[in-house]
């Protein structure tokens, strides 16, 4: 039995980019990179929207969560006051 695929040089590689979590990439403001569980700290007035409220600076988040996403929230996590939300990692610190 003959098998028709071509494999590349770099199909090993590929493999492993591909099945990335993203825990592996994900940075905070500073670059320094983000792991579940940690705790973060904003570091800029955001508006929640819908809510018609805002997460103050240096608010501390605890326990955050590492999510795959297309549109940039890639931290899922609970804030005191206002719930359930997604993140950018860009306007974080790790703390």
């Amino acid at each position: 039995m003959e098998c028709e695929n071509e494999w590349s040089a770099d199909a090993e590689t590929d493999s492993i980019s591909e099945g990335a979590t993203p825990e592996e990439g994900v940075k905070d403001a500073f670059g320094v990179i983000l792991a579940t569980g940690d705790s973060v700290t904003v570091i800029k007035d955001l508006k929640v929207k819908g809510a018609g409220s805002v997460v103050k600076m240096g608010t501390k988040v605890k326990n955050i969560r590492l999510v795959d996403s297309t549109d940039g929230h890639n931290i899922a996590c609970k804030i005191d006051g206002i719930g359930a939300m997604n993140l950018k990692s860009e306007f974080v610190k790790k703390s």
